[in-house]
This record gives C-alpha cells, structure tokens and sequence, in this order.
C-alpha cells in the first residue's frame, strides 16, 4: 500500500513540474495547476455580486468615475494590442469592466478576467490622471500574469508536498513527523508569502510596461509610489514576512526599470 501511494506521489510530482505557463514581457514561468477559464467565471459572479451589494455604492455621472473607466479602457486597449502581436489573444479573452467605489479605503483591485475596482478612497493619493494609471496598470499586470491562478497552483502543489512528505516520513517516529510536519508548514508559509512579494514586483515591472503603452508617462510612478509610503505608517513587521516588499526598495525598483518602460511609452 504504502508503495502505491508513493509511486501516485510521483506521479502528481511530475505533473506538477510539468504544468507551467509564461508571464507575457517578464517571461517568468510559473505553475499552472487550476483551470484560468474558471477561476475567470468564478471572478465575474464574484465582481457581480459585489456590485449589486447593498454595502456597496458604485459612483456614475462624475469626472472622477469617467477617469476610471477612461483610463482603464486605454490601458486595456494598448495590452490587448501587445498580446495580440504577441500571438496571445486568445489566452486572454478577457471582459474589461472599470468602476470607481464609493469607499474610505486605500485601495483598487482587479479580479482575474479585467474586472477592476477603484475606491475612492485611492484618489487623493493618485492626483493625476497619470497617477490612477500607475494604479491601474499594477492591477490589470496582476490579471495579465495569471498571479490568482499561480498562487492557487501554488497551495495545490503545497497539498501535494504535504502528502509526498507524509510517505516519506512513514514509519518513523510520532516525534520526528510532528518535527518534519512542523519545519515543512513553516517553510510552506514562507515560501507562499516571497511568493506574494515576487507578485508584487513583477506588477510594479509590468504596471510600468502597460501604462506606457497606454501613453501615460512611466515616469510618474515613482511620484506615485512616494505619495504612498510618505502615507503609511510605521511597521515592524520584517520585508520577509510580509507580502509586499517595502518601500524604500519598490521605488528603487521602479526607478532602475524607467529606462525599459520608456521604451514603451508612445506620447
């Protein structure tokens, strides 16, 4: 029996190694376990209901929510027209939506599948048409790159660590399989939250590449991200146990990636 499971853990193991896709402009490989198409449909039931919430109050009519979807739609346009030449647009038939929220949060996301959502909350930090782009962009890199798809590949491939470690630890002692069971949850988690960082900044890289193909200066970004680190307030928490990378090194990143992103800038 025991061999049995073993010789099915090595069998999910390859097809693990062997399910991977490729990040559009970053080229990085990155698991591909989950099916995209549905966690896309998924998503749009989701951003529905959200909508549709009583708690939630969709702002229309406004200078504010036209900028929204205004630069939404033209930075969606400039990437569907990149993945095009790149022969991808059938990878990504996405159904853009753009809605601006009535909220106090500091935040915006964009679920997989383009559908995005801007609090007012965000403006104050964002000033400038070119800044809600740097927002923007970030979130719509974060659905180009499949990074929902790829993290839950990610805790898939954790289960299938999990079992692999449990037959091999067979036998042994009560003491050592808790010490293993233990040490691996805990690299787990690790593993999971660089994993979360590394999301981050290939948003921040490829933000950068999708706004300037949209015509909004890539340069403006850093301004941006300023704006919002002069914002926050202290934290203790240790770049490594966190999932965002701090500041100080997200601006510095940006600034070595200007000279790229202009590349792509079309005034």
């Amino acid at each position: 029996m025991k061999k049995v499971f073993k010789y099915t853990a090595f069998l999910m193991v390859l097809a693990v190694l062997g399910s991977c896709s490729t990040v559009p402009l970053s080229g990085r490989r990155q698991l591909s376990l989950v099916s995209d198409d549905q966690i896309q449909k998924q998503a749009a039931n989701s951003y529905k209901s959200f909508l549709n919430s009583a708690n939630t109050k969709v702002i229309t009519g406004t200078a504010d929510a036209a900028m929204v979807k205004k630069v939404g739609n033209r930075i969606a346009a400039s990437v569907n027209q990149y993945l095009k030449t790149q022969g991808l647009e059938q990878d990504y038939n996405f159904n853009w939506e753009f809605n601006l929220v009535e909220s106090p949060d500091v935040n915006a996301w964009c679920m997989p599948g383009g559908k995005v959502a801007i609090f007012t909350g965000i403006l104050p930090f964002t000033v400038t048409e070119e800044g809600l782009a740097t927002v923007m962009g970030h979130e719509i890199a974060h659905a180009i790159a499949r990074h929902s798809m790829e993290q839950m590949s990610n805790q898939y491939a954790l289960q299938i660590g999990a079992q692999v470690l449990g037959a091999s630890t067979a036998g042994k002692s009560a003491l050592v399989q808790g010490l293993v069971s233990n040490a691996y949850g805990i690299g787990g988690q690790l593993a999971t939250l660089k994993h979360s960082r590394g999301n981050e900044t290939e948003a921040d890289q490829l933000g950068l590449m999708f706004m300037a193909m949209a015509g909004y200066n890539p340069q403006s970004a850093v301004a941006f991200w300023e704006r919002m680190a002069s914002a926050k307030s202290a934290s203790s928490t240790p770049e490594f146990l966190s999932t965002h990378p701090n500041d100080a090194r997200r601006v510095n990143d940006l600034k070595a990636l200007i000279p790229e992103a202009m590349k792509y800038y079309k005034k």
